[in-house]
């Protein structure tokens, strides 16, 4: 089944609560299975301007769980050195427990140095902090599906780490791992991830982080196809050609430019936009994480995608 979620990045406008429960209650009306937020402590240069609002993103989503009733809920991604990984669990299986069962549980190893640094958090070498995301992820597994688990791994430990209630969701919640490094990320993927998220890959480098991928399965006796795949890009979609232009103009990347913008997100007509999913689709993604870069208050895209792009994939 094809499902497709609004992720809202809480940049500029979106670090206004109102704005955000604006987007995902329409999300959840319009028929949008999901909805997404990011991990971060205030905006950062790459996203938006630093002096922006941005809320922390557990208590935003805990609060947007009582705003809806059926939208899953999930972060792309956790960021696993902000948290202690047990107290991380016990946040998880509460959120799963308060919003019925709705959580995604979307983890990865954390990059941006400049929040380590001003939250006075350690930022530590890539291996050392997928090595940790790792540990965090077997962690909470056991947390959630044992009655007193107890571990001790390189960098984190638990000795009896009661955690009642478990989550609502049986084993467990959904593990999304995100990241795209081929040596050390997706071998945990292929390890311990329920699903794997890709960020803004054309369909040739997406089918070449599945064939990495596919390689570390087999090194871990894992089939690869009971491991979802995920996509999540911008979206830029208008009723004709020059409504896509002026789009494109406007949103485009300006560090990368308008080529990448296109090549890389799902930009055009609601016909090229199927064609252009259906190319993901073709490849085994399942859920698309999509970003539509309007204000909150245009919802327009939001409306034109669900009304002429999503009923072309019910039933996949």
């Amino acid at each position: 089944m094809i499902g497709f979620g609004v992720k809202t990045s809480q940049a500029r406008d979106y670090g206004v609560y109102a704005n955000l429960k604006k987007v995902w209650v329409e999300a959840e009306r319009l028929g949008y299975n999901s909805g997404w937020l990011f991990d971060h402590f205030f905006e950062l240069p790459q996203i938006g301007p630093a002096d922006e609002p941005c809320l922390e993103v557990w208590t935003t989503l805990t609060s947007l769980a009582a705003e809806t009733e059926r939208l899953r809920l999930g972060v792309t991604v956790i960021c696993a050195g902000y948290r202690n990984p047990a107290l991380l669990a016990k946040m998880a299986s509460t959120l799963d427990v308060i919003s019925r069962g709705r959580l995604d549980f979307g983890i990865g190893a954390g990059w941006a140095e400049s929040e380590y640094k001003a939250y006075d958090y350690p930022f530590d070498i890539p291996s050392v902090r997928i090595a940790k995301l790792r540990e965090t992820v077997i962690i909470a597994k056991k947390m959630w599906t044992e009655e007193k688990p107890t571990y001790k791994g390189r960098y984190y430990a638990i000795n009896n780490a009661i955690n009642n209630p478990k989550p609502q969701q049986k084993p467990h919640p959904p593990v999304w791992i995100g990241g795209e490094g081929e040596q050390l990320t997706l071998k945990v993927v292929a390890e311990l991830a329920d699903g794997c998220n890709f960020s803004s890959l054309t369909p040739e480098e997406y089918q070449h982080k599945l064939t990495i991928l596919q390689a570390h399965c087999a090194k871990a006796h894992r089939n690869p196809n009971e491991i979802r795949k995920s996509w999540q890009g911008r979206v830029i979609i208008a009723n004709d050609e020059a409504q896509v232009e002026e789009k494109l103009h406007r949103f485009q990347d300006t560090r990368l430019g308008a080529e990448r913008t296109a090549s890389k997100n799902i930009v055009g007509t609601p016909k090229e936009c199927v064609r252009r999913i259906q190319q993901y689709v073709d490849l085994g993604v399942t859920q698309f994480m999509l970003i539509f870069p309007e204000a909150p208050g245009d919802l327009g895209a939001l409306h034109l995608f669900a009304q002429e792009v999503m009923p072309h994939f019910d039933g996949q």
